[in-house]
Protein backbone atom coordinates (compact mmCIF):
# COMPACT_ATOMS: atom_id res chain seq x y z
CA UNK A 1 0.00 0.00 0.00
CA UNK A 2 1.18 3.51 -0.73
CA UNK A 3 2.87 4.88 2.40
CA UNK A 4 1.01 8.21 2.28
CA UNK A 5 -2.34 6.48 1.93
CA UNK A 6 -1.55 4.15 4.82
CA UNK A 7 -0.42 7.08 6.95
CA UNK A 8 -3.70 8.89 6.30
CA UNK A 9 -5.72 5.78 7.08
CA UNK A 10 -3.87 5.25 10.35
CA UNK A 11 -4.55 8.87 11.34
CA UNK A 12 -8.27 8.34 10.76
CA UNK A 13 -8.20 5.04 12.68
CA UNK A 14 -6.61 6.72 15.69
CA UNK A 15 -9.19 9.51 15.61
CA UNK A 16 -11.96 6.93 15.33
CA UNK A 17 -10.55 5.04 18.32
CA UNK A 18 -11.04 8.09 20.55
CA UNK A 19 -14.18 9.57 19.01
CA UNK A 20 -16.54 8.19 21.69
CA UNK A 21 -14.37 8.55 24.78
CA UNK A 22 -10.97 9.80 25.85
CA UNK A 23 -8.29 7.14 25.76
CA UNK A 24 -4.58 6.48 26.30
CA UNK A 25 -1.95 4.85 24.11
CA UNK A 26 -2.17 1.23 25.23
CA UNK A 27 -5.97 1.28 25.11
CA UNK A 28 -5.95 2.82 21.63
CA UNK A 29 -3.68 0.01 20.40
CA UNK A 30 -5.92 -2.58 22.06
CA UNK A 31 -9.08 -1.05 20.54
CA UNK A 32 -7.56 -0.97 17.06
CA UNK A 33 -5.98 -4.44 17.19
CA UNK A 34 -9.04 -6.39 15.91
CA UNK A 35 -8.96 -4.22 12.77
CA UNK A 36 -5.40 -3.15 12.15
CA UNK A 37 -2.00 -3.86 13.64
CA UNK A 38 -0.26 -0.82 15.09
CA UNK A 39 2.76 -0.63 17.38
CA UNK A 40 3.63 1.91 20.03
CA UNK A 41 6.47 3.18 17.84
CA UNK A 42 3.92 3.92 15.12
CA UNK A 43 1.13 5.21 17.37
CA UNK A 44 2.94 7.88 19.38
CA UNK A 45 4.25 9.87 16.39
CA UNK A 46 0.70 9.78 14.98
CA UNK A 47 -0.68 11.10 18.27
CA UNK A 48 1.90 13.92 18.29
CA UNK A 49 1.10 14.78 14.67
CA UNK A 50 -2.65 14.82 15.34
CA UNK A 51 -2.12 17.01 18.40
CA UNK A 52 0.03 19.44 16.38
CA UNK A 53 -2.74 19.58 13.77
CA UNK A 54 -5.24 20.32 16.58
CA UNK A 55 -7.28 17.22 15.76
CA UNK A 56 -6.92 16.01 19.34
CA UNK A 57 -5.88 17.33 22.73
CA UNK A 58 -3.90 15.62 25.46
CA UNK A 59 -4.05 15.77 29.24
CA UNK A 60 -1.96 13.97 31.83
CA UNK A 61 -3.62 12.11 34.70
CA UNK A 62 -1.89 10.37 37.60
CA UNK A 63 -2.45 6.60 37.44
CA UNK A 64 -0.69 4.13 39.78
CA UNK A 65 2.01 6.66 40.59
CA UNK A 66 2.69 7.52 36.95
CA UNK A 67 1.34 10.09 34.55
CA UNK A 68 -0.88 8.66 31.85
CA UNK A 69 -1.69 10.79 28.80
CA UNK A 70 -5.32 10.79 27.76
CA UNK A 71 -6.25 11.88 24.26
CA UNK A 72 -9.51 13.62 23.33
CA UNK A 73 -10.77 14.28 19.83
CA UNK A 74 -11.50 17.92 18.96
CA UNK A 75 -14.26 19.34 16.78
CA UNK A 76 -11.70 19.55 13.96
CA UNK A 77 -10.91 15.86 14.50
CA UNK A 78 -14.59 14.97 14.21
CA UNK A 79 -14.79 17.04 11.03
CA UNK A 80 -11.80 15.13 9.65
CA UNK A 81 -13.60 11.81 10.26
CA UNK A 82 -16.70 13.15 8.49
CA UNK A 83 -14.57 14.36 5.56
CA UNK A 84 -12.94 10.93 5.36
CA UNK A 85 -16.36 9.26 5.18
CA UNK A 86 -17.20 11.46 2.17
CA UNK A 87 -13.79 10.84 0.55
CA UNK A 88 -14.27 7.11 1.02
CA UNK A 89 -17.27 7.20 -1.29
CA UNK A 90 -14.99 8.46 -4.07
CA UNK A 91 -12.31 5.90 -3.23
CA UNK A 92 -14.90 3.13 -3.40
CA UNK A 93 -16.07 4.35 -6.80
CA UNK A 94 -12.46 4.40 -8.06
CA UNK A 95 -11.92 0.87 -6.72
CA UNK A 96 -15.04 -0.35 -8.49
CA UNK A 97 -13.86 1.24 -11.73
CA UNK A 98 -10.35 -0.23 -11.48
CA UNK A 99 -11.52 -3.74 -10.61
CA UNK A 100 -14.57 -3.89 -12.91
CA UNK A 101 -14.69 -7.27 -14.53
CA UNK A 102 -11.62 -8.46 -12.61
CA UNK A 103 -13.29 -9.61 -9.42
Amino acid sequence: MDIQMKRGLLDICVLAAIQHEDSYGYQIIKDMSPYIEISESTLYPILRRLEAAELLTVRAVAHNGRLRKYYRITAAGRERIAAFAEEWKEITAIYQFVTRGAV
